[in-house]
Protein backbone atom coordinates (compact mmCIF):
# COMPACT_ATOMS: atom_id res chain seq x y z
CA UNK A 1 0.00 0.00 0.00
CA UNK A 2 1.41 3.11 -1.33
CA UNK A 3 1.24 6.71 0.63
CA UNK A 4 2.92 9.61 -0.56
CA UNK A 5 4.04 12.06 2.27
CA UNK A 6 5.69 15.12 2.25
CA UNK A 7 6.17 16.39 5.60
CA UNK A 8 9.27 15.02 7.74
CA UNK A 9 8.09 15.31 10.51
CA UNK A 10 4.47 13.04 10.28
CA UNK A 11 4.26 10.67 12.94
CA UNK A 12 3.56 7.91 10.44
CA UNK A 13 7.46 8.11 10.06
CA UNK A 14 8.38 7.96 13.76
CA UNK A 15 10.57 4.51 13.30
CA UNK A 16 12.61 6.69 10.86
CA UNK A 17 14.19 9.25 12.67
CA UNK A 18 17.29 10.90 13.35
CA UNK A 19 18.71 7.66 12.22
CA UNK A 20 22.87 8.59 13.30
CA UNK A 21 21.33 9.82 16.71
CA UNK A 22 22.80 6.47 18.21
CA UNK A 23 21.52 6.69 21.68
CA UNK A 24 18.13 8.39 20.38
CA UNK A 25 17.89 4.71 18.45
CA UNK A 26 18.73 2.50 21.04
CA UNK A 27 16.11 3.18 23.17
CA UNK A 28 13.27 4.19 20.40
CA UNK A 29 14.24 0.94 18.68
CA UNK A 30 14.47 -1.23 21.95
CA UNK A 31 10.56 0.75 22.89
CA UNK A 32 9.03 -0.17 19.89
CA UNK A 33 11.01 -3.45 19.38
CA UNK A 34 12.38 -2.69 16.07
CA UNK A 35 14.95 -2.41 13.69
CA UNK A 36 15.93 -0.24 10.26
CA UNK A 37 17.59 -2.18 7.61
CA UNK A 38 19.20 0.00 4.71
CA UNK A 39 18.81 -0.62 1.19
CA UNK A 40 17.61 -3.18 -1.28
CA UNK A 41 20.13 -5.76 -1.02
CA UNK A 42 19.77 -5.62 3.13
CA UNK A 43 16.09 -5.60 2.94
CA UNK A 44 15.38 -8.58 1.00
CA UNK A 45 18.01 -10.39 3.16
CA UNK A 46 16.05 -9.33 6.29
CA UNK A 47 12.71 -10.45 4.62
CA UNK A 48 14.19 -13.70 3.39
CA UNK A 49 15.27 -14.12 6.92
CA UNK A 50 11.85 -14.05 8.29
CA UNK A 51 11.72 -10.76 9.76
CA UNK A 52 8.10 -8.88 9.61
CA UNK A 53 7.99 -5.70 7.85
CA UNK A 54 6.54 -2.68 9.48
CA UNK A 55 6.82 -0.16 6.66
CA UNK A 56 9.10 1.16 4.06
CA UNK A 57 10.39 4.68 3.93
CA UNK A 58 11.43 5.12 0.10
CA UNK A 59 11.97 7.85 -3.00
CA UNK A 60 9.07 7.74 -5.97
CA UNK A 61 12.35 6.50 -8.13
CA UNK A 62 12.81 3.04 -5.94
CA UNK A 63 9.30 1.94 -5.63
CA UNK A 64 8.94 -1.08 -7.98
CA UNK A 65 12.31 -2.19 -7.04
CA UNK A 66 11.08 -3.93 -4.05
CA UNK A 67 7.34 -4.74 -5.46
CA UNK A 68 8.18 -8.59 -5.46
CA UNK A 69 8.88 -8.72 -1.67
CA UNK A 70 7.35 -6.32 0.17
CA UNK A 71 3.50 -8.24 -0.08
CA UNK A 72 1.12 -5.63 1.75
CA UNK A 73 3.47 -3.95 3.31
CA UNK A 74 2.59 0.22 4.10
CA UNK A 75 5.38 2.14 2.04
CA UNK A 76 5.66 5.59 2.59
CA UNK A 77 7.05 7.35 -1.04
CA UNK A 78 8.83 10.74 -0.40
CA UNK A 79 10.84 13.09 -2.23
CA UNK A 80 14.64 13.30 -1.06
CA UNK A 81 14.05 16.11 0.56
CA UNK A 82 11.84 14.45 3.13
CA UNK A 83 14.07 11.76 3.27
CA UNK A 84 16.97 13.24 4.08
CA UNK A 85 14.50 15.05 6.54
CA UNK A 86 13.65 12.49 8.38
CA UNK A 87 16.67 10.21 8.58
CA UNK A 88 19.28 13.12 9.24
CA UNK A 89 21.44 12.08 5.81
CA UNK A 90 20.98 11.24 2.39
CA UNK A 91 19.92 8.07 1.87
CA UNK A 92 21.91 6.45 -1.46
CA UNK A 93 20.76 2.95 -1.34
CA UNK A 94 16.88 4.04 -2.18
CA UNK A 95 15.10 2.86 1.09
CA UNK A 96 14.72 2.22 4.50
CA UNK A 97 12.62 -0.58 6.45
CA UNK A 98 11.59 -0.53 9.60
CA UNK A 99 11.77 -4.19 10.79
CA UNK A 100 10.33 -6.42 13.73
CA UNK A 101 12.79 -8.04 15.54
CA UNK A 102 12.33 -11.91 16.69
CA UNK A 103 13.60 -12.87 20.15
CA UNK A 104 16.98 -13.81 20.50
CA UNK A 105 17.45 -17.67 20.74
CA UNK A 106 19.65 -18.60 24.28
CA UNK A 107 23.34 -19.07 24.12
CA UNK A 108 22.51 -23.00 24.15
CA UNK A 109 20.53 -23.27 21.15
CA UNK A 110 23.25 -21.28 19.50
CA UNK A 111 25.85 -23.43 20.37
CA UNK A 112 24.31 -27.17 20.96
CA UNK A 113 24.64 -27.78 16.95
CA UNK A 114 27.93 -26.17 16.66
CA UNK A 115 31.33 -27.06 15.79
CA UNK A 116 32.98 -23.68 15.89
CA UNK A 117 31.87 -20.10 16.90
CA UNK A 118 33.67 -16.89 17.79
CA UNK A 119 32.61 -14.87 21.10
CA UNK A 120 32.94 -10.93 21.10
CA UNK A 121 33.51 -9.81 24.78
CA UNK A 122 32.64 -5.73 24.62
CA UNK A 123 33.28 -4.70 21.40
CA UNK A 124 31.36 -1.97 21.08
CA UNK A 125 31.57 -0.14 17.53
CA UNK A 126 28.89 -1.30 15.44
CA UNK A 127 30.62 -1.09 12.23
CA UNK A 128 33.15 -3.83 13.70
CA UNK A 129 30.65 -6.16 14.86
CA UNK A 130 29.00 -5.77 11.67
CA UNK A 131 32.22 -6.50 9.69
CA UNK A 132 33.18 -9.58 12.51
CA UNK A 133 29.65 -11.19 10.99
CA UNK A 134 30.06 -10.61 7.88
CA UNK A 135 33.68 -12.45 8.30
CA UNK A 136 32.30 -15.26 10.16
CA UNK A 137 29.39 -15.58 7.62
CA UNK A 138 31.52 -15.49 4.91
CA UNK A 139 33.99 -18.39 6.10
CA UNK A 140 31.57 -20.77 7.55
CA UNK A 141 31.56 -20.12 10.99
CA UNK A 142 28.79 -21.86 12.88
CA UNK A 143 27.66 -19.33 15.09
CA UNK A 144 28.63 -15.76 17.42
CA UNK A 145 28.07 -15.15 20.98
CA UNK A 146 27.92 -11.85 21.90
CA UNK A 147 28.68 -10.96 26.10
CA UNK A 148 25.67 -8.94 27.47
CA UNK A 149 28.00 -5.42 26.67
CA UNK A 150 28.25 -5.75 22.95
CA UNK A 151 27.11 -3.44 20.40
CA UNK A 152 23.46 -4.83 18.88
CA UNK A 153 24.10 -6.48 15.41
CA UNK A 154 21.02 -5.14 14.43
CA UNK A 155 21.97 -1.26 14.62
CA UNK A 156 21.13 0.16 10.87
CA UNK A 157 25.16 0.45 10.63
CA UNK A 158 26.36 -2.95 12.02
CA UNK A 159 23.25 -4.41 9.39
CA UNK A 160 24.74 -2.03 6.33
CA UNK A 161 28.43 -2.77 7.12
CA UNK A 162 27.54 -7.05 7.48
CA UNK A 163 25.90 -6.43 4.20
CA UNK A 164 22.90 -8.38 5.68
CA UNK A 165 25.35 -11.12 7.37
CA UNK A 166 23.43 -10.60 10.24
CA UNK A 167 20.27 -12.24 8.89
CA UNK A 168 22.40 -15.67 8.18
CA UNK A 169 24.32 -16.47 10.85
CA UNK A 170 22.60 -17.84 14.11
CA UNK A 171 23.68 -15.52 17.16
CA UNK A 172 23.02 -15.48 20.99
CA UNK A 173 24.08 -12.85 24.03
CA UNK A 174 25.20 -14.18 27.30
CA UNK A 175 22.91 -13.38 30.41
CA UNK A 176 26.16 -13.22 32.55
CA UNK A 177 29.82 -11.94 31.37
CA UNK A 178 31.07 -13.35 34.69
CA UNK A 179 30.10 -16.57 34.29
CA UNK A 180 30.46 -16.90 30.17
CA UNK A 181 33.35 -19.14 29.54
CA UNK A 182 31.92 -21.48 32.30
CA UNK A 183 28.77 -21.68 29.92
CA UNK A 184 31.31 -22.52 27.18
CA UNK A 185 33.13 -25.06 29.11
CA UNK A 186 30.13 -26.60 29.72
CA UNK A 187 29.13 -26.91 26.63
CA UNK A 188 32.26 -28.64 25.90
CA UNK A 189 34.36 -26.28 23.61
CA UNK A 190 37.71 -25.24 23.56
CA UNK A 191 38.28 -21.51 24.85
CA UNK A 192 41.10 -19.63 22.32
CA UNK A 193 41.62 -16.24 23.44
CA UNK A 194 43.09 -13.95 20.45
CA UNK A 195 45.73 -11.63 21.64
CA UNK A 196 48.64 -9.80 19.67
CA UNK A 197 51.25 -10.83 22.49
CA UNK A 198 53.55 -12.63 20.06
CA UNK A 199 54.45 -15.03 23.24
CA UNK A 200 51.31 -16.39 22.46
CA UNK A 201 50.96 -20.02 20.60
CA UNK A 202 50.54 -19.18 17.10
CA UNK A 203 46.86 -20.01 15.79
CA UNK A 204 48.11 -22.26 13.09
CA UNK A 205 50.07 -24.07 15.27
CA UNK A 206 46.77 -24.79 18.03
CA UNK A 207 45.91 -28.34 17.93
CA UNK A 208 42.01 -28.07 17.93
CA UNK A 209 39.82 -30.38 19.15
CA UNK A 210 36.32 -30.92 17.41
CA UNK A 211 34.48 -27.85 19.48
CA UNK A 212 36.58 -24.67 19.44
CA UNK A 213 34.97 -21.09 20.95
CA UNK A 214 37.62 -18.28 19.78
CA UNK A 215 37.27 -15.19 21.69
CA UNK A 216 37.80 -11.64 20.70
CA UNK A 217 38.20 -8.35 22.15
CA UNK A 218 37.42 -4.64 21.60
CA UNK A 219 39.51 -3.12 19.53
CA UNK A 220 42.58 -1.30 21.62
CA UNK A 221 41.87 -3.06 24.82
CA UNK A 222 41.55 -6.35 23.64
CA UNK A 223 39.72 -9.13 26.01
CA UNK A 224 39.24 -8.46 29.68
CA UNK A 225 42.05 -10.06 31.63
CA UNK A 226 39.40 -12.22 32.96
CA UNK A 227 38.45 -14.02 29.67
CA UNK A 228 42.54 -13.84 28.74
CA UNK A 229 43.94 -16.04 31.61
CA UNK A 230 40.28 -18.06 32.46
CA UNK A 231 40.57 -19.16 28.29
CA UNK A 232 42.13 -22.94 27.61
CA UNK A 233 45.05 -21.15 25.44
CA UNK A 234 45.55 -17.87 24.41
CA UNK A 235 46.53 -17.81 20.73
CA UNK A 236 47.91 -15.42 18.35
CA UNK A 237 48.33 -14.23 14.61
CA UNK A 238 52.17 -14.43 14.26
CA UNK A 239 53.49 -10.90 13.28
CA UNK A 240 56.41 -9.67 10.53
CA UNK A 241 59.59 -8.98 12.55
CA UNK A 242 60.13 -6.14 10.63
CA UNK A 243 56.94 -4.55 10.71
CA UNK A 244 57.26 -4.86 14.95
CA UNK A 245 60.59 -3.67 14.90
CA UNK A 246 58.81 -0.19 12.67
CA UNK A 247 56.21 -0.20 15.74
CA UNK A 248 53.50 -1.70 13.31
CA UNK A 249 52.81 -5.63 15.82
CA UNK A 250 48.88 -5.48 15.67
CA UNK A 251 45.89 -5.85 13.08
CA UNK A 252 42.84 -4.31 13.68
CA UNK A 253 39.96 -6.36 15.11
CA UNK A 254 38.21 -7.11 11.65
CA UNK A 255 41.45 -7.59 9.85
CA UNK A 256 42.37 -10.32 12.92
CA UNK A 257 38.86 -11.68 13.26
CA UNK A 258 39.03 -12.70 9.31
CA UNK A 259 42.61 -14.63 9.20
CA UNK A 260 41.30 -15.87 12.45
CA UNK A 261 37.83 -17.39 11.58
CA UNK A 262 39.51 -18.87 8.33
CA UNK A 263 42.16 -20.68 10.43
CA UNK A 264 39.34 -21.98 12.83
CA UNK A 265 37.38 -23.45 9.73
CA UNK A 266 40.63 -24.87 8.39
CA UNK A 267 41.06 -26.77 11.09
CA UNK A 268 37.70 -27.81 11.20
CA UNK A 269 37.70 -28.87 7.67
CA UNK A 270 41.38 -30.70 8.57
CA UNK A 271 39.51 -32.61 11.30
CA UNK A 272 36.62 -33.90 9.53
CA UNK A 273 39.39 -35.19 6.60
CA UNK A 274 41.57 -37.01 9.76
CA UNK A 275 37.93 -38.60 10.52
Amino acid sequence: MLEHLTDAADPRLADYTRLRDVELRKSLEAERGLFVAEGEKVIRRAIAAGYPVRSVLTTRRWVDSLADVLGTATVYVVSDETMEGVAGFQVHRGALASMERLPLPSTETVLDPAARVVVLEDIVDHANVGAIFRCAAALGVDGIVLSPRCADPLYRRAVKVSMGAVFSIPYARMDNWYTGLDELRGAGFQTLALTPDQSATALDRVKMGGRVALLLGAEGDGLSSRWLHEADEPVCIPMSPSAMANGVDSLNVVAAAAIACHGLMRSADLSHQES
